[in-house]
């Protein structure tokens, strides 16, 4: 299973002098990817996502205007680490460096117990250097390094094939590193550990269900509260009437595409977010309606363009809470 935060993570790091922190943080960043990718951890290009800030801006986080931002970039990790910092240095804005900071997410192979799957998203690597200090942070969204899953339920098969696997990563991002391993503090879904992670427990001592207690409301989040504190595109709850379309797929309703007519909101509301296609497909609905948005469609000139229906065709009026305990109810 994969969650949408993450499931247990780790950081390495180091204080550093007099050392290039481009380089150091390319270097790191792909000695990193190698461990992973020894152990089918790590598949596909190596692509990341590199920022470099000037100096007077804080590591890690983006600059206060454009002109604190000396590179920025989607790349692919191509030669050495020298070799591609000469090719960066040369693209860059002029300007001393104050902070790098490199991000990927990582698609791996996980076992089943019988078979390995390719699976997106099992981890993210992300590594931060500044002239003092150099970070490493690898954080994982999979349940298959934990004897039972997200749901509570049991999965030796799974852990057996898979646990080794991170626990060997672990040890020699350690060594390659150079640096102690620092578990970081306990997650919703488990807490990690110098080897591994391990399941949440419940009082009575049952495997918790971490899956519905945190995934599911964590999923539900997004369809409910719009992006930048509710300021980026229609509001996504009001508290009056809206009307609505019920969107199918091939398994039947997967949720209904709301509009306000008197208010600036309009959103899905999904009524499967268990499973992660249905899931995802939702939120396809969320980046139609922000395009929408984007280009200065009010919410029911959304909900007409979106759906093929006249406004008169569409379902409603009715209140946006009665219409999601009906969604609940499904």
């Amino acid at each position: 299973m994969i969650a949408s935060t993450p499931v247990a993570r780790w950081t390495w790091g180091e204080f550093i002098d007099g050392v290039d922190p481009l380089v150091r943080c390319l270097g790191d960043l792909m000695a990193a990817r190698s461990v992973l990718a020894s152990y089918r951890l790590a598949l596909g290009v190596p692509t990341f996502r590199l920022a470099i800030s000037e100096a007077g801006t804080p590591p890690g986080t983006p600059p206060a205007t454009p002109a604190g931002m000396l590179f920025q970039s989607e790349l692919t990790a191509a030669g050495s680490a020298e070799e591609l910092a000469g090719a960066i240095r040369s693209a860059m804005r002029p300007g001393r460096i104050g902070s790098v900071d490199a991000r990927c997410a990582v698609a791996g192979s996980l076992s089943t117990g019988a078979q390995e799957i390719r699976t997106e998203g099992v981890f993210d690597l992300t590594v931060v250097v500044d002239p003092g200090f150099a970070t490493v942070d690898l954080g994982t969204y999979s349940d298959a390094w934990m004897r039972y899953d997200l749901r509570g339920r049991d999965q030796s098969a799974v852990y057996e094939a898979n646990a080794p696997r991170l626990a060997s990563v672990l040890a020699e991002l350690t060594e390659v590193l150079g640096s102690d391993m620092d578990p970081e503090d306990p997650t919703y879904f488990g807490t990690p550990t110098e080897t591994g992670v391990v399941p949440h427990v419940d009082q009575d001592g049952t495997p918790s269900d971490s899956w519905t207690r945190y995934e599911v409301a964590q999923r539900y989040d997004v369809f409910t509260h719009a992006p930048g504190f509710g300021h980026i595109g229609y509001r996504r709850s009001v508290p009056g009437e809206v009307r609505y379309v019920p969107v199918t797929d091939d398994r039947g309703v997967l949720g209904y595409l709301w509009a306000s007519e008197t208010e600036p909101a309009a959103s899905f509301e999904p009524l499967d977010l268990d499973d992660d296609e249905r899931y995802r497909t939702a939120l396809t609905w969320l980046d139609r309606l922000r395009s929408a948005s984007d280009r200065g469609l009010s919410p029911c000139q959304a909900l007409t363009e979106l759906t093929g229906r006249s406004l008169s065709d569409t379902e409603g009026p009715v209140g946006l809470a009665e219409l999601r305990a009906r969604a609940e109810d499904v």
